[in-house]
């Protein structure tokens, strides 16, 4: 009789993992809550879907955070370019922009989607939408899965691919840790990752919605510097956001528990020196304003006060008065503006989730449980994540693959 192959969860690794299965001839069941797959792929990328990475393959690694040695057989066995491939042969045409971040021509990541439907489609894939799963128990080796209608289906093998806890509104509201649990399985604590920051600063709020390009932020804990990352961020009502905050907030959590303490340099092309060039120019050429209406050319105009303020100088001093250890003041304020760490965002709101089914606990080389044959995890629901850049969805395809050609 033919094997009956679940898969459960609708996103880029349940997706992959059920098309791959399909596939081998398995009769594959893919079941998504939502009522259409891939709703997180539809957010991803500000909407247009940040497929991949085009960087070599070796590269993924650095670029992962947590447990990268257990994805050597994932990366490797289904590559960036084999997903690119896949979804060009369903259709898809793609790109690549900045960063090496991979797009789909359109913008559209309902493409991607479409994509991934016809692949589904082409393996023979049952898809149950608007099936929310209730309860999973392993019975005479059955996996029998209870829906929240009550009503129940039994598989041989079954895929767990749910997701995180990130983006609850996605469908990602943490069941699988559930179920792998009651399968025997441990899961290592929930943080989250690549999420803005909360920082204690009151001014924050007076700059809420200024972005900032081409700033390095950096982190310290307990006094010792632990990353920098150079790139865009933004300022909101609760601290900072943006592309190198996310991907901060991922090395704070490694020393959640460390006195943490932030700095934006505002002006990293120029040193010390060069700076204090560049703003005796300024001062020469409006000596005689008031010091805070002599920067405008230097710095955004919401940061000119707070600036001032923090380097105390008196902003209405003008600046022919202006003596050398205020600018020293000045130029260190702009190269090192302190920020001080309050919380990370909660993990809602955070991109992936870090933390998940124990690695441990799963061999890396086919997806499949250690504790329970026949049970196999793919994606976020592993305890592993990584930076911004379409890296973690590759994670999903990769894990994704193996669970689905080992099934």
């Amino acid at each position: 009789m033919e094997e009956k192959v679940g898969v459960i969860g609708g996103g880029p690794a349940g997706i992959v993992s059920a098309g791959f299965a399909g596939s081998k001839g398995k009769s594959v069941t893919l079941i998504e809550k939502n009522n259409r797959i891939g709703k997180k792929l539809f957010i991803t990328g500000k909407g247009r879907c940040n497929i991949t990475n085009a960087s070599p393959i070796e590269d993924f690694f650095e670029n992962v955070i947590t447990n990268y040695t257990f994805l050597y057989s994932s990366f490797y066995s289904f590559t960036n370019r084999d997903i690119i491939t896949l979804l060009e042969s369903y259709g898809l045409k793609t790109k690549v922009e900045r960063g090496n971040r991979v797009f789909p021509l359109s913008d559209k990541s309902s493409d991607v989607i479409k994509a991934f439907n016809k692949f589904l489609e082409a393996n023979n894939v049952n898809i149950l939408l608007n099936k929310k799963v209730k309860d999973i128990y392993f019975k005479e080796g059955k996996f029998i899965v209870i829906f929240g209608d009550e009503t129940k289906e039994s598989f041989d093998k079954l895929v767990i691919a749910t997701g995180g806890k990130s983006y609850p509104l996605t469908g990602s509201t943490g069941d699988g840790y559930t179920f792998a649990r009651k399968l025997g399985h441990s899961i290592e604590p929930l943080k989250p990752s690549l999420v803005p920051i909360e920082t204690k600063e009151e001014w924050v709020k007076e700059v809420q919605g200024l972005s900032l390009k081409n700033v390095k932020l950096k982190a310290s804990a307990d006094g010792k510097m632990i990353h920098e990352e150079f790139g865009e961020m933004l300022f909101t009502h609760y601290g900072i956001s943006g592309p190198i905050v996310l991907s901060m907030s991922n090395h704070i959590n490694t020393c959640i528990n460390k006195n943490i303490k932030l700095f934006i340099d505002l002006k990293p092309a120029l040193t010390d020196e060069k700076l204090d060039k560049r703003i005796l120019r300024d001062f020469e050429e409006f000596k005689n304003r008031q010091i805070n209406n002599s920067l405008g050319k230097l710095l955004p105009q919401k940061l000119i006060p707070i600036i001032i303020k923090i380097s105390s100088i008196n902003g209405e001093k003008p600046v022919n008065q202006i003596t050398k250890l205020e600018r020293i003041r000045l130029i260190d304020t702009i190269k090192n503006l302190p920020l001080t760490f309050k919380n990370l965002r909660p993990i809602e709101e955070a991109i992936v989730t870090s933390g998940g089914v124990s690695i441990k606990e799963i061999d890396p080389s086919t997806m499949e449980s250690k504790l329970l044959p026949g049970l196999f995890f793919a994606g976020e629901v592993i305890d592993v994540d990584a930076l911004t850049g379409g890296y973690n969805l590759q994670i999903a395809y990769s894990t994704g693959y193996l669970a689905g050609i080992n099934v």
